[in-house]
């Protein structure tokens, strides 16, 4: 694994626009980042994070049926009670689900740690599958890369199958929403639409803000049509407390991801895999915490927080390093401190994509800082053959 600067393609903002990829540049820092890139060889890729990432996606999955069936367990998760048997039902229908991404800590060097799993509204996905793949085309015929280059890369095709797969098993009418506000989820669910459409699944978006609810209680589109299936990239656990979201249980509509997502996509898991796959190898030590003083050599994080909010460090040699953020109030779980790994002064995170229940690729962000937040950038990769010269811009 190193990363190794290239010469930009002098069209690529360009080349944005054109496929809808408006949010290149976000609050005016740059987010997409082709100024440099990472390469990895065939076996790194294989053996030390596409394996790992199915057999964890395994062993989370094991996990799913145990705390669904045990109060402790869902109070442990900070999961509001009203909604435990719709979970459970969720769970024990196999109502389907479509997609994650597991973030890990590698250098190329030792196994991959799992710092957390994004399994309800994970972003970074059309990067992901798609512009960093038109990247690595367009600069394998500039001549900045090899011509047997390659990238650790099918997730369009797997979304795709997965839809064709699930098709049978969702409501229709099936709808995609986000918040109308946010170009990197509007854009997200747009790219997940046309996979969908690809798949033959007919389908179509709106606003989250615009979805309405019926005298009996059922959810609605923009022209009053109950929505069978929605794909809501929009947290559960910002559902659980709104006043909407209590209408959930009874109202019938059918959520991609699916409501037994819930036990996977906070923190909490991460403790209960450790307690149940101790001293395994991609796992880092966890357990569930009361927020009194963090030994050093942790990591206090909240069960619900994303981008990097409000998480506290105490480095193995006594300094802290903390991010702030509207998560608080907790309830928090503590893990092992495992550095991030530094190239260039960037610290390095790699999101690795399962779609369905199979590992099928991955995309880096890069940040200056130890904790990974929303300015952090994506920086797009490639498999070079062992060996093989590198041709540098």
């Amino acid at each position: 694994m190193r990363r190794i600067a290239i010469a930009e393609r002098p069209d690529w903002r360009a080349r944005a626009a054109e496929c809808g990829f408006d949010f290149h540049t976000i609050n005016g820092a740059p987010y997409w980042d082709e100024s440099a890139y990472y390469a990895f060889t065939l076996r790194e890729i294989e053996e030390d994070l596409e394996a790992p990432t199915e057999e964890l996606h395994a062993m989370a999955l094991d996990l799913v049926g145990e705390i669904v069936a045990s109060e402790q367990r869902m109070r442990q998760l900070a999961i509001p009670e009203p909604f435990w048997d719709w979970i459970a039902q969720s769970w024990r229908d196999r109502q389907p689900h479509l997609y994650g991404r597991m973030d890990f800590g590698y250098d190329g060097t030792g196994p991959a740690k799992l710092y957390e799993l994004n399994y309800d509204t994970p972003t970074a996905l059309f990067e992901a599958a798609f512009f960093q793949w038109q990247w690595l085309e367009q600069q394998q015929m500039r001549g900045q890369l090899p011509t047997g280059s390659d990238q650790y890369n099918s997730i369009y095709e797997s979304l795709v199958e997965a839809f064709g797969t699930i098709a049978t098993r969702i409501a229709r009418p099936l709808r995609f929403a986000a918040v109308r506000g946010s170009a990197e989820d509007q854009g997200t669910v747009a790219y997940l639409r046309e996979c969908a459409l690809q798949a033959g699944v007919d389908c179509d978006t709106l606003a989250i803000e615009d979805i309405g609810l019926s005298e009996d209680g059922r959810f609605t589109d923009l022209d009053d049509q109950v929505i069978g299936s929605l794909f809501k990239l929009y947290p559960l656990e910002d559902m659980f407390r709104e006043a909407f979201g209590a209408k959930l249980p009874g109202s019938g509509l059918q959520l991609i991801e699916p409501a037994w997502k819930a036990v996977l996509s906070n923190k909490g898991i991460l403790p209960l895999l450790w307690e149940k796959y101790r001293n395994h190898p991609n796992l880092l030590p966890a357990e569930f915490d009361n927020g009194g003083e963090l030994p050093p050599g942790w990591v206090r994080k909240p069960i619900y927080s994303r981008e990097g909010a409000n998480i506290a460090m105490h480095l193995p040699d006594g300094q802290h390093v903390n991010s702030s953020g509207p998560y608080g109030d907790g309830p928090w779980i503590r893990q092992g401190y495992h550095a991030l790994p530094r190239f260039d002064g960037r610290y390095v995170v790699i999101g690795s994509w399962v779609v369905g229940d199979r590992a099928c690729g991955m995309g880096i962000r890069e940040d200056d800082s130890p904790i990974t937040r929303d300015s952090a950038c994506f920086v797009p990769h490639a498999i070079l053959e062992e060996g093989r010269g590198v041709l540098m811009a």
